[in-house]
C-alpha cells in the first residue's frame, strides 16, 4: 500500500466500522469512497465535504484502506459514515518502501485487514451503492471487484516522474515503454465499461491515458483545496527571512528530518535573523522535538510574541524557531524558502510558488528515490540535496537571490496550479456516477 504524503504512526489496535443501507428506499442513491490514507484522505475529505453540500447522494460512506482515517472525525454529518477494519500499520502505509516494512506490516496482520475490508466492499453491490476511488490500485481494485459502478482519481501517479529530466533508470525506462506511469492491470480496470470516469492528478498523465483509449480527464488538482486563507495579521514578521521546515508526521522518522535540517540552519549567516517556521501534525512528539532543541542549546523566549498562532518560540543566536500545532495552512503562505522532507506538504507549498529543499534519509517514507521522484514530479521546484553542505549552498542561494527563488517557485505553481479542482471534480462527477 502506498501513497504521495502524510505518514501516520505505530500500529494500533483495529477498529471496525460498518454500516447498512435500508433496502426498503425505492431509489438507493449512496456513495463510497475508498482512499489508501495520507494525501488522499485529505483530498477525499474535501470532496466529501462538497457532495455533502450538493445532496447528490442519501449517504456518504468513506473506507480508509491505510490507517485510522481520523482526517474524517472532523465531518459532522448524519449522512456520512466512516466505515472498515481500520488499522494502523507499522510502516505507516509505506510497506512499499522497503521489505522490513512490508514484513512488519505482513506481522500486524495487513493481509487481513485488506481481505476483511474487500469483502465488505462487495457487499456494496446487493446495496446498489456508487463507488468512488481515491488512489492508485488498492482502491481501483477495491472499487472493480465490488462489481460496483465506480469512478476513480489517479491521484500518486504522474507522467511528469519519468518525463522530466534524465530518465535512464530501469523505472524510468519501464514508464517510457509503456507511455504511462499507470501499469497495465490499472489500465485495464480503468477500460473497464462499470468505471464511468477517470481523473488524473495533471494534464500530461490523462493525455497520456487518452492515447490509450480511456478517457481521462483533468480537472485541476485538489491538493490545493485544502490551503484556507487565514485571517491572520503577519506584520511582526514582516522583516524576517522565514523558512518553513516540513519534517513528515511519521515518528520517529519525523525526528530524524528534523535533526538534520537542524543541523544545517545552525551553520546561517549570523548576521541576518531568520525566522524558522515549524508546523506540527496532531500526533507529533512535541516533547522529542523540544528535547532536541535544548540539546542544541535553544532557549525557550517567553517574552517574545509574533502572534501568528505559535505555541511557542526558541531562540539561539540569530535564529528564532516557532512551534505551532495545526499550523501549516497559515505559516505555508508567508515562508520564503522550505526546507521538506514530506510528501502532499511539499507539493501544496510548490503550488503556492514556495521553492524548498529536500535531505533525503533512511525513510520509511522519504527515501532517496521519492525525493528524486518527487523533484522531477515538481518540475525542481524542490531540488534534493545529497548531503549537509550541499543544502546548505542551496538554501544560501535561494535566499539571498530573490529571482532564483522567484524561478523556482514559479515552477511549482506551474505544476500545480490553483485551487478549486474539488468542486469541478464533485460537479463532474454527478453527472457520472
Amino acid at each position: 500500500m502506498q501513497s504521495s504524503a502524510l505518514p501516520l504512526g505505530h500500529a494500533a489496535d483495529e477498529k471496525f466500522i460498518y454500516s447498512s443501507t435500508d433496502f426498503n428506499s425505492k431509489e438507493n442513491t449512496s456513495l463510497l469512497i475508498i482512499c489508501n490514507g495520507h494525501g488522499e484522505d485529505i483530498i477525499a475529505l474535501e470532496i466529501i465535504k462538497r457532495f455533502l453540500i450538493s445532496k447528490e447522494f442519501q449517504k456518504i460512506e468513506v473506507m480508509p484502506l491505510v490507517g485510522n482515517g481520523y482526517v474524517f472525525d472532523s465531518i459532522k454529518n448524519k449522512d456520512f459514515k466512516k466505515i472498515g477494519y481500520l488499522k494502523v500499520l507499522p510502516s505507516g502505509g509505506f510497506s512499499n518502501q522497503s521489505l522490513i516494512s512490508f514484513l512488519l506490516d505482513l506481522r500486524a496482520g495487513m493481509l487481513l485487514e485488506v481481505f476483511k475490508n474487500l469483502q465488505i466492499t462487495k457487499l456494496k453491490e446487493k446495496e446498489k451503492y456508487k463507488i468512488l476511488a481515491i488512489g492508485d490500485f488498492l482502491p481501483l481494485f477495491f472499487a472493480w471487484s465490488s462489481q460496483c459502478s465506480f469512478g476513480f482519481i489517479g491521484t500518486p501517479k504522474s507522467d511528469y516522474t519519468w518525463s522530466s529530466g534524465p530518465g535512464w533508470s530501469l523505472s524510468d525506462l519501464y514508464h517510457r515503454l509503456k507511455g504511462s506511469e499507470w501499469d497495465p492491470w490499472e489500465i485495464l480496470i480503468m477500460k473497464n465499461p462499470r468505471c464511468k470516469t477517470v481523473i488524473m492528478r495533471d494534464g500530461l498523465t490523462a493525455n497520456n491515458l487518452n492515447k490509450k483509449n480511456i478517457n481521462a480527464k483533468f480537472l485541476g488538482n485538489p491538493m490545493m483545496d485544502f490551503l484556507d486563507n487565514p485571517s491572520i495579521n503577519f506584520s511582526k514578521v514582516k522583516s524576517y527571512q522565514k523558512i518553513i521546515i516540513l519534517i513528515g508526521s511519521r515518528y520517529p522518522e519525523a525526528l530524524n528530518n528534523f535533526k538534520s535540517f537542524l543541523t544545517c540552519l545552525l551553520q546561517l549567516n549570523r548576521n541576518k535573523e531568520y525566522l524558522i517556521l515549524l508546523p506540527l501534525t496532531s500526533n507529533a512528539d512535541f516533547e522529542q522535538i523540544e528535547k532536541l532543541l535544548i540539546i542544541h542549546e535553544f532557549i525557550e523566549d517567553k517574552n517574545k510574541h509574533f502572534s501568528i498562532g505559535e505555541e511557542s518560540i526558541w531562540k539561539k543566536n540569530n535564529l528564532f524557531l516557532l512551534l505551532g500545532s495545526g499550523t501549516f495552512n497559515s505559516w505555508a503562505r508567508i515562508a520564503d524558502v522550505g526546507l521538506s522532507n514530506a510528501g502532499t506538504a511539499t507539493e501544496q507549498i510548490a503550488g503556492l510558488g514556495i521553492p524548498s529543499l529536500s535531505l533525503p534519509g533512511k525513510g520509511p517514507q522519504f527515501t532517496k528515490s521519492f525525493a528524486k521522484r518527487q523533484q522531477r514530479l515538481l518540475g525542481g521546484s524542490v531540488r534534493v540535496c545529497k548531503n549537509n553542505n550541499k543544502l546548505i549552498e542551496k538554501l544560501y542561494i535561494l535566499l539571498e537571490n530573490k529571482k532564483v527563488r522567484n524561478n523556482q517557485g514559479k515552477i511549482g505553481m506551474l505544476r500545480m496550479g490553483t485551487s478549486g479542482a474539488s468542486q469541478k471534480i464533485v460537479d463532474y462527477l454527478n453527472s457520472k456516477l
